[in-house]
């Protein structure tokens, strides 16, 4: 296997989504780290790649557009992340709209559950603000109730209190996400397969039969790399991948301050063997010049 001279990180977020950069900080940030490839995959959006394509120069690391999108069905949640789809792709834009349609509907439903249960009421001012975000979710509830003294802690917040709520029809089914990233020529890739809702480890037979549904649907990678995983984790993806011939990725997930996780740590480093099926993914997103 070849080996990487440079690292790459696939899963990135800015303040399109949850992150703490905006788009122009984190490319200030990729631009020396020494990362040759990235990827945005915000949060049910494309704005943040829009902005990022319009900001890059000549010598940037080479930028390939994603997105997230998150899925549940009856056997659970996933995130489905999507690569080498074109932007201005009417098939993207649409489950753009869909999923953040459903985004909105979450959080107004959670507004109206923490007024009705908790009491918790907050100023006109701060929910027009949350309102008109990108893609508002749980961690900017958590802060505004942190601002407004209901919680010490955006992780209290989220834990305690928002999701006491549970909303089983208010996401995309993971394989109308699959469908949508493939109409649009993407590629649709399991963000961080390992883990489930909550604190759910998948592994073994459960991972086997996971992805043999989400293949069914069309599913073509899995984030392999990843830096919440353990090297048995990341060990156990790399052998599935090659198992059933899928594509594989790498992502820290950064979120900038709101996480603790640094840039670019995926998993991998320069002396990691780069397996077949990330040479594979690299050769069918055109970037081949990476390796």
């Amino acid at each position: 296997m070849m080996r990487t001279q440079s690292p790459l990180d696939l899963h990135l977020h800015t303040t399109v989504s949850d992150g703490s950069d905006t788009p122009e900080e984190l490319l200030a940030k990729v631009r020396t780290s020494g990362i040759r490839l990235f990827s945005v995959t915000d949060h049910d959006a494309v704005k943040g790649c829009q902005m990022i394509q319009r900001c890059l120069q000549p010598g940037d690391p080479a930028f390939l557009p994603g997105a997230e999108f998150s899925c549940k069905d009856k056997q659970g949640k996933y995130h489905i992340l999507a690569y080498g789809y074109e932007l201005d792709s009417p098939g993207i834009q649409s489950l753009v709209k869909r999923s953040h349609s459903l985004r909105m509907e979450k959080v107004v439903a959670r507004l109206d559950f923490l007024r009705h249960h908790f009491g918790f009421t907050f100023p006109e001012p701060e929910l027009q603000r949350l309102l008109s975000m990108d893609n508002p979710g749980k961690p900017h509830i958590g802060n505004l109730m942190v601002r407004c003294g209901y919680a010490a802690t955006k992780e209290e917040a989220i834990e305690t209190y928002i999701n006491q709520l549970h909303m089983d029809s208010a996401y995309l089914l993971p394989e109308t996400a699959i469908s949508g990233i493939l109409a649009a020529g993407g590629i649709p890739v399991l963000a961080h397969p390992c883990f489930g809702s909550g604190s759910q480890r998948i592994a073994g037979t459960e991972m086997e039969k996971r992805l043999s549904r989400l293949m069914e649907m069309g599913l073509q990678g899995v984030e392999a790399y990843y830096s919440g995983f353990s090297t048995e984790m990341i060990q156990e993806m790399l052998t599935l991948a090659e198992q059933y011939a899928l594509y594989v990725t790498a992502g820290s997930d950064y979120h900038g301050s709101n996480k603790t996780v640094k840039l670019g740590t995926t998993g991998m480093n320069g002396s990691t063997p780069i397996p077949l099926g990330m040479r594979r993914f690299l050769a069918a997103v055109g970037m081949e010049r990476i390796l």
